[in-house]
């Protein structure tokens, strides 16, 4: 994400940004001159690049688009199969930022969080922005699609995009013009720059915005994200935002979208910045809400793809494994009187997965501070961790609230999840729940 030193570059370039809407208002009558669509479109499950031996490496590629030379960063995840299909997030960056800022900030901190599940791409912008003048960045965006997927396996029902900033703009930009192209956006603190060329069919939206952005009102990002409550049937609502001073963010997802079409929306109380911090009020890459947040809300879409092969088969076992007596009573989850914890498994792929604990407060008392332990099944490692500050990765792991979610009011719940290796298909067992 964003250091300091690019977090004051943009707030002084307010003016410029604010200029810009002009021009992006202008372009849409403009249209585009003949950009195609991305090699492949989302009826398709993979692509070329399947079961091909690659040329394509991680690192800078030059690419010719609209008769320019461009350029982008691809990272190729460790160990990549060329049979299976892989997610595919674009990550713009932010006006006077770069392809660079971008990769070497792990592409808004998922890169991390992917377990080499992603490949991942950051476009470089002419003239550290996307203006998008008659439609260039978006055929940018269709010409490095189509060397990626003519050389690497993506699944094509994976598809995304996120910036901040002016990489939200452009973001926005691609979700209105290709909607059967890209499954979902996150628009981190956006506003209509880069244009909106169609915007009138659904596409699976994510907008974080802060209550007093002084670069771009979130009044801007309030309406990036009413085009997409529209186009996706969503119910109409004014969701809940936090009181400046409270340091916290309060999401929302709408209800009444289409199905696989969801609406989100995080307002955080603080200014211009990809990495909020609940409790306080410095931006911070590492403790920000936003990565884990953006994370959970791309994959919780599943693929559509079949396998390239056929799954490997394994020899039975020649003994037959022993049985035991299943219990008579579910195990608790929590401690009656005290705190609950519940798991969800989010995600999983080969070698690893991504979990989630709801915390709640089930009493008619303030939990003031909880504490979660479980029990990982063997194998099982965790990589990272998010609101909550753990003790131990591997077999018995203890979880500690984090100083902005420790205390919950009756009735009331917070969650903390984790991305781990090994079998995503065996939950943590002895999960417990107590508060001081």
């Amino acid at each position: 994400m964003a250091n300091p030193r690019h977090l004051t570059s943009s707030i002084a370039v307010a003016a410029v940004l604010l200029a810009t809407i002009a021009t992006a208002s202008g372009m849409l009558s403009g249209g585009f001159r003949g950009a195609a669509v991305a090699a492949t479109n989302g009826t398709l499950a993979t692509t070329a690049g399947c079961g091909k031996a690659h040329t394509l490496t991680s690192g800078t590629h030059t690419i010719q688009s609209s008769g320019q030379s461009r350029s982008y960063i691809l990272r190729i995840p460790d160990g990549y199969d060329r049979n299976s299909p892989y997610r595919l997030i674009f990550g713009f960056h932010w006006l006077n930022g770069s392809a660079s800022n971008v990769a070497s900030a792990g592409y808004y901190g998922l890169a991390p969080l992917s377990n080499n599940s992603t490949i991942f791409v950051a476009p470089q912008g002419l003239n550290a922005g996307w203006a998008n003048t008659n439609g260039r960045d978006l055929t940018l965006f269709d010409d490095i699609s189509r060397q990626i997927e003519n050389d690497l396996c993506v699944d094509t029902t994976r598809r995304f995009a996120l910036g901040w900033s002016y990489g939200g703009a452009m973001s926005y930009a691609v979700a209105c013009a290709r909607p059967t192209v890209i499954r979902a956006v996150t628009v981190l603190s956006g506003a209509n720059l880069s244009g909106c060329n169609g915007g009138s069919q659904p596409v699976a939206y994510f907008g974080i915005h802060g209550t007093y952005d002084s670069v771009l009102n979130i009044s801007q990002g309030r309406s990036l994200r009413d085009t997409f409550v529209r186009n996706n049937g969503c119910t109409a609502q004014n969701p809940r935002e936090p009181s400046r001073g409270s340091l916290t963010h309060i999401t929302t997802t709408y209800s009444g979208c289409r199905a696989g079409y969801p609406v989100q929306w995080a307002a955080f109380d603080g200014d211009h910045t990809p990495s909020p911090v609940d409790g306080s009020s410095s931006p911070n890459d590492a403790r920000t809400w936003t990565s884990g947040e953006i994370w959970r809300f791309f994959t919780q879409f599943p693929s559509d793809t079949p396998p390239t092969t056929a799954p490997p088969t394994t020899t039975p076992p020649t003994t037959t494994p022993p049985t035991t007596t299943p219990p008579t009573t579910p195990p608790p989850t929590g401690e009656p009187g005290n705190c609950a914890a519940t798991y969800n498994s989010v995600n999983s792929w080969p070698g690893g997965f991504q979990g989630e604990v709801t915390v709640s407060n089930n009493t008619a008392t303030t939990v003031n501070g909880w504490t979660v332990r479980l029990t990982l099944a063997s194998g099982q490692t965790i990589s990272s961790l998010w609101n909550g500050t753990h003790t131990g990765t591997t077999g018995n792991v203890t979880v500690q609230n984090a100083p902005y979610n420790g205390t919950l009011s009756p009735n009331a719940s917070t969650t903390f999840g984790f991305t781990a290796t090994g079998n995503g298909n065996l939950p943590p067992s002895n999960i417990t729940c107590t508060s001081p």
